[in-house]
């Protein structure tokens, strides 16, 4: 029934898009979040000993995406219904520093975009809410990126979606803890995700073919050369439209969705989605659920990169 009703929702979407490159933003409203509730999945796809706690750090002094307030909804309720996380949110830094984020099982980094000038969100707040030098400024900035990853390594989950690559975007430390940093991204468009492996546990959510998906493709730089991350979703290249001039790709394909392993920790990162219209795919919900899962440590799976 749920995905009878997605797919009646999918085609409205993407009549929309044919009239139009981007979405329409939607308000967040009572109706929309009983929708998620509805939609969300009703118990979790792997067993768990005992109930954990997710930090969604929705902070950003870039880009502000619209549906940076439905996605932390999304992640409650689907994680409320499972009844397998507890979630906080906060746009407070200092929940950074690594005896705040040692409280947590998953640190979940919601669109935290920072601004074009530095690529450095701790840098931007910093200079807003303090009189230091800038010396001071990076100094603390620095230690702030660095507790994360140190969080990560001691055993922390880390969730990024959509543009919270952009959160240190020229820190190459960052970019190898979460596998590549953003380079850019085309026009809205409709186009197929597809599945790296069909058998892999954290994408059993999804047909074997994949699914119909309207949302700005994403293209990386810096770590994701590497490719030291176990895929889950992609693109072909060749069907992405408005490519970066000089810059075309007319063969091979994009990853969407991966996961790696930090030391003791783990790290997924997704670009889905731009629009809190996607989250009304019920499979894409179980996607973050396992997902959320997976950096909490309930499940094993295959980290193996492909980069090795």
């Amino acid at each position: 029934m749920k995905s009878l009703i997605f797919t009646g929702i999918a085609f409205f979407s993407f009549s929309i898009l044919a009239l139009g490159q981007s979405l329409n933003p939607i308000p967040l409203t009572q109706q929309w979040e009983r929708k998620m509730e509805f939609l969300a999945p009703d118990e979790t796809s792997f067993d768990f000993e005992k109930k954990k706690k997710i930090l969604i750090f929705s902070l950003h002094t870039g880009f502000d995406h619209w549906v940076r307030p439905h996605t932390s909804e999304m992640i409650k309720i689907i994680s409320k219904k499972s009844e397998a996380f507890d979630v906080f949110e906060t746009k407070d830094i200092s929940m950074m520093e690594l005896q705040n984020l040692s409280k947590y099982d998953v640190l979940f980094l919601n669109n935290t975009n920072s601004k074009p000038e530095f690529r450095n969100l701790f840098v931007d707040k910093l200079e807003e809410i303090t009189d230091w030098d800038s010396v001071a400024i990076w100094s603390k900035a620095k230690e702030l990126e660095q507790n994360i990853s140190q969080y990560v390594q001691n055993g922390g989950g880390l969730f990024l979606i959509h543009g919270a690559n952009t959160t240190f975007n020229n820190s190459m430390e960052f970019s190898s803890l979460t596998g590549g940093s953003f380079d850019y991204h085309t026009p809205q468009q409709k186009f197929q995700v597809r599945l790296a492996d069909p058998n892999h546990p954290l994408v059993q959510a999804f047909p074997t073919e994949g699914f119909a998906h309207v949302d700005e493709p994403y293209f990386y730089k810096n770590a994701y050369e590497k490719m030291d991350f176990k895929p889950l979703l992609y693109f072909r290249n060749e069907e992405i439209t408005n490519q970066r001039k000089g810059q075309e790709l007319k063969e091979g394909i994009t990853y969407v969705a991966w996961i790696r392993k930090s030391g003791k920790g783990r790290v997924m990162y997704c670009a889905a989605s731009h629009n809190a219209q996607s989250f009304e795919n019920p499979d894409l919900l179980r996607f973050y659920l396992d997902g959320l899962q997976y950096v909490a440590g309930d499940v094993q799976v295959d980290e193996t990169p492909i980069g090795k």
